[in-house]
């Protein structure tokens, strides 16, 4: 896939779950609840013992039908590995101009992170199509993210941290091109407890919800 396409699909959909798993089953299990709630999008962060696995397997398993990204990727050999497993997207918490290079070279989509306005320059001098706000809910949340469509009005933007789908629509009000959610998603206890079902219902909520809020 194409960094257009990817960006597209992104775009279509509106949510970028952000898959972390204390190992290869439990992520395999969370991707599965989501993607049965109707959200055909995961982020496997490399914080996930064997994510490079969870990755080929996700791909495997679903194909083109679930679009699959590596998540906390902070170096270009990093970067390498997840693309080498299938990953049609680079996300990082931060800027990596090594990073952005990979992808670049292997025409991936990278989403660098970035909180304040001179990070965001920073990484649309590198080449940056779409950035990650994050820990945006620590920082004001929506309100936020609207004040930094003030001088950056045409940056794609995706919100991480503290998104869910009580305040889904006041982020898209701000400008957001699409939301991250972790934590408030991806309900590790249910998952442990065999209530999958919980987490593919919270997916379909939502999905639901960012429906309604985009119209």
């Amino acid at each position: 896939m194409r960094i257009d396409e990817a960006i597209s699909t992104i775009k279509n959909v509106g949510i970028v779950p952000v898959i972390r798993a204390s190992n290869v089953e439990e992520a395999l299990q969370a991707v599965e609840a989501v993607s049965a709630g109707g959200i055909p999008i995961v982020e496997i962060t490399m914080t996930v013992p064997d994510a490079t696995k969870v990755i080929r397997s996700v791909v495997e398993r679903h194909g083109q039908k679930v679009l699959t990204g590596a998540g906390t990727v902070l170096t270009g050999e990093q970067a390498k590995a997840c693309i080498d497993a299938g990953a049609e997207f680079i996300v990082s918490p931060g800027l990596s101009m090594a990073v952005l290079e990979v992808a670049r070279s292997r025409d991936k989509l990278a989403v660098p992170g970035a909180l304040s306005p001179t990070e965001l320059m920073s990484a649309v001098a590198g080449g940056a199509q779409v950035i990650k706000i994050f820990p945006c809910g620590n920082v004001g949340g929506p309100k936020y993210l609207k004040a930094l469509r003030g001088p950056f009005p045409n940056l794609a933007l995706i919100p991480t941290g503290g998104v869910n789908a009580s305040n889904a629509a006041d982020y898209f009000a701000a400008g957001a091109f699409a939301l991250g959610v972790g934590a408030d998603l991806i309900d590790l206890a249910a998952l442990r407890a065999g209530r999958s079902d919980k987490v593919t219902t919270a997916a379909r909520e939502l999905a639901d919800a960012a429906r309604a809020a985009r119209g």
